[in-house]
């Protein structure tokens, strides 16, 4: 009886504070910033701690929150699943982002992710500005609270690659910038706007990716501090065109054709940058640690100018950092380049941080911080030390089993695509000989687990008939979407990869099932985070429902994720 009474006066003296709470003015932060670094390993977090500043990554670690077990769900683990299924809080299986690129059937040819030829570019007049969100087929957390508020809250996404902006920002968004190498120009498409803004003509007037390529890449650091990576010159690593060796320092100025000089007396004249340097590979900047620099540079632009977290609706700024990827596929994980870039990155890192604490104010802006997939270690650089791993060749693998099923079945194109470790079969031809399908499928499996370095292969059929909920199946049915991916999915080895430069390798990918492409950083910081870490299990999907909960707002319409109870403080 005591007891029981306890336990009434105690939901008795709690339900005044839970009314008294509803009656509060609904609270909201006024800015969130979702930060997606690509390529970025859940270790580099730690790897490089000591040499980090104390008010990047440090900094979030030490007043944010951080889930220390997040994991992707899926494969492939790629740029865009990653960014898609972070903002849509489900997985391929569901808004149908199977890769960065996929094998239409009804066409018979490849299609880039956000490809789309029926906009146009905006500030370019190349194919670089025909993208949209249309192939991405759910909403989005952004595209969520763009309805919750009539469209009052602003949202706006950057970053160099495509695919990194216009993901996240969503199918509503107001717009969407990535930049375009041909003219050195932040660009966007007709699917978001005619004309582009008078502050982004004029940011990309003021020169500053070839500012950025005017002088040499030198490290931050005497070479001999970087101790958390291997030498300075490796096998493994790729060069820059038109460098001998990938080593320190890497000229940029050479590498890139620019002249800043010519490009400053253009400007002067009224000449556009990329006319004064008809020769400049602005593209260049994307492959080095600049290219995140100049990304920021861009972002505080649109904070400033869109007045994004200055008003009555809370905005959202959907921003990537990409160079990151491009100088780990390069130079590999290991290397002194990837090490230096993030170094930088932590500095750019502490200027977003500064600059949302003077503008927005302290604790009113609520931050992400993810990576759309981690990355392998390169093969020639775990041989070296022992340890197990090889590459293979994504157009060796279709040749291989166009021969095999030639010889079986006589002459035909039975394979029309090997893309993102699937095989896409000549569904027409296997009707006209009569056959069957599925089986088919099953014969093809058969010949691809025969091929050294595949572990496993699996038929769509079976994947269709089945459900699994945890283990390497699992993965591959939830990055399968019928309409878009293979009739046949391939799984390597642990340390194998698809070399883009096969049969030689350079540099480093991702796109598999192993935790060193699944596991990534998770840390939230700013509004209403307390200071934590948990090692509970967390996937990707569950950072748009648990940003859901944060807005009261309803969660994306094909979010499969759950609420993280303990940054909501449940």
């Amino acid at each position: 009886m005591k007891k029981s009474l306890c336990v009434l006066l105690a939901l008795g003296l709690a339900l005044p504070t839970v009314a008294q709470k509803k009656n509060q003015p609904l609270a909201r932060p006024k800015l969130v910033v979702g930060i997606v670094v690509d390529q970025m390993r859940y270790d580099y977090l730690y790897r490089y701690w000591d040499k980090y500043g104390s008010g990047g990554f440090r900094r979030l670690l030490a007043q944010g929150f951080s889930y220390e077990n997040t994991h992707y769900n899926y494969v492939p683990t790629y740029t865009g699943p990653g960014h898609a299924s972070i903002y849509t809080g489900t997985t391929p299986s569901v808004h149908g982002i199977v890769g960065n690129n996929w094998f239409v059937r009804e066409s018979g040819k490849g299609t880039y992710v956000t490809e789309d030829k029926s906009v146009q570019a905006v500030g370019s007049n190349t194919s670089w500005g025909q993208m949209s969100p249309r192939n991405m087929l759910t909403t989005t957390i952004t595209d969520e609270l763009r309805l919750a508020t009539n469209f009052q809250s602003k949202v706006i996404g950057v970053c160099i690659k495509d695919r990194g902006s216009i993901l996240p920002a969503g199918h509503t968004a107001n717009a969407a910038y990535w930049f375009d190498g041909t003219n050195g120009a932040f660009i966007s498409s007709t699917f978001y706007q005619n004309t582009l803004p008078g502050w982004v003509s004029k940011f990309n007037g003021e020169l500053h990716p070839a500012e950025y390529l005017s002088k040499p890449w030198e490290p931050l650091l005497p070479l001999g501090q970087y101790t958390e990576s291997t030498g300075d010159d490796m096998p493994w690593e790729g060069a820059f065109k038109g460098e001998d060796k990938p080593v320190f320092p890497h000229d940029l100025p050479k590498l890139s054709g620019v002249d800043i000089a010519a490009a400053r007396a253009g400007l002067r004249a009224g000449v556009d940058a990329s006319a004064a340097n008809k020769s400049t590979t602005y593209d260049l900047i994307r492959s080095t640690p600049f290219g995140n620099s100049l990304t920021l540079d861009f972002a505080l632009e649109a904070l400033r100018n869109e007045q994004l977290g200055q008003r009555e609706a809370t905005d959202f700024l959907a921003l990537s950092f990409s160079s990151t990827d491009y100088v780990g596929h390069q130079f590999g994980p290991n290397s002194i380049e990837a090490e230096d870039t993030y170094l930088r990155l932590d500095r750019d890192l502490e200027r977003l941080l500064n600059y949302l604490d003077a503008n927005v104010g302290k604790g009113k802006a609520l931050i992400f911080l993810s990576a759309d997939h981690g990355a392998a270690h390169a093969p020639d650089f775990l041989r070296e030390h022992g340890v197990p791993a090889d590459n293979v060749g994504s157009r060796l693998m279709r040749d291989s089993v166009q021969r095999e099923l030639v010889r079986r079945h006589g002459p035909g194109e039975w394979v029309l695509s090997y893309e993102n470790q699937q095989v896409y079969l000549n569904r027409p031809l296997l009707a006209q000989k009569k056959l069957p399908l599925r089986a088919f499928q099953q014969e093809v499996a058969d010949v691809m687990l025969k091929f050294a370095g595949v572990t496993r292969a699996i038929s769509a059929d079976d994947l269709e008939k089945s459900h699994w909920e945890s283990g390497m199946l699992m993965y591959l049915e939830n990055g399968f979407f019928p309409k878009r991916s293979g009739d046949v999915m391939v799984v390597l080895a642990p340390g194998w990869l698809e070399s883009y430069t096969y049969p030689v390798n350079r540099g480093s990918t991702h796109g598999s099932a192993g935790n060193y492409d699944t596991h990534v950083p998770l840390l939230f910081w700013g509004w209403h985070v307390k200071h934590g870490e948990s090692s509970r299990a967390a996937s990707i999907t569950d950072i748009a429902p648990t940003l859901a909960r944060w807005l009261h707002i309803q969660e994306p319409n094909g979010c499969s994720g759950h609420p993280l109870p303990e940054v909501l403080g449940w």
